[in-house]
């Protein structure tokens, strides 16, 4: 690992951190806060009528306890879209980007091999989803507190959730780093693992409200959250030796290729 390089990668991306970090916070008090305001009320009226009930759980959360609150702010589409900026185009620009601008060449002239290139960039996307996912956790206490709700939900579960809700992205960021290994342009490098999300998230959603369609949850990455059962009981091992896994292979893979990637002729 390259320290001067991962300095300077955290640093210019210093702003879109903030900003996609304002994004975090807002979504960490919009949860806790509708809940506070009609989540208990309109919780008893959904569960008296099976229809509404079945469609309350999208995402694997619901707005009528304090745990589903906080979950369905792990697994909402604004979430997703703003963590997935760092998770797939992060990685997609840092380095298939690059080579599609001709400037690679120009980060490789220098005294630093490509392993070291990756693991720097690596670390740095660690990092960003880390911090973001942290942000999210710790507005999302902090507004607990505020309406009231601050000793529902234990501090260690809570940890776990950030572990293994920073995990599940930087499972996605593996795969979106593998793809910008092997590609020469950046479209193909953001588009490939921004579909796998996209249907990944879709057959969680579906399989949360149709029953009939609860083997599509059950093979989403998403599932592997399970940010209710986190908060409630504490992280599965099961599911964090599979994300785990799925990262390491696709980190191998990236590790093993980039090395012997040609660099494209000039356009």
């Amino acid at each position: 690992m390259n320290l001067p390089l991962l300095r300077h990668t955290i640093n210019s991306n210093a702003i879109r951190l903030v900003v996609i970090g304002a994004g975090m916070v807002l979504m960490g008090v919009i949860m806790p806060v509708m809940f506070a305001a009609f989540g208990e009320e309109v919780g008893q009226f959904v569960e008296s009528v099976p229809l509404l009930a079945q469609f309350s759980n999208f995402g694997g959360g619901n707005l009528f306890t304090i745990t589903g609150a906080v979950a369905m702010g792990f697994t909402h589409p604004f979430t997703l879209l703003l963590v997935g900026i760092m998770a797939v185009a992060f990685p997609a620009l840092a380095i298939a980007g690059e080579r599609d601008r001709g400037t690679l060449e120009v980060t490789l002239s220098r005294p630093i091999s490509r392993h070291g290139l990756y693991s720097s960039l690596f670390a740095a996307g660690v990092f960003f989803v880390a911090s973001l996912i942290a942000v999210l956790v710790l507005t999302t206490a902090v507004t607990m507190f505020a309406v009231g709700k601050g000793g529902d939900i234990g501090l260690g579960n809570q940890v776990q959730l950030w572990f293994v809700g920073s995990l599940l992205f930087v499972a996605f960021m593996s795969l979106a780093f593998a793809a910008s290994v092997e590609s020469d342009r950046a479209g193909p490098a953001i588009g490939i693992p921004a579909v796998f999300i996209l249907l990944n998230y879709l057959g969680f959603a579906i399989g949360s409200m149709w029953p009939d369609m609860q083997w599509a949850k059950d093979y989403s990455m998403f599932n592997l959250l399970k940010a209710q059962d986190v908060l409630s009981d504490g992280l599965v091992l099961g599911d964090v030796l599979v994300l785990m896994t799925f990262t390491s292979v696709f980190v191998a893979l990236a590790w093993y290729r980039f090395p012997r990637r040609d660099l494209p002729a000039p356009a």
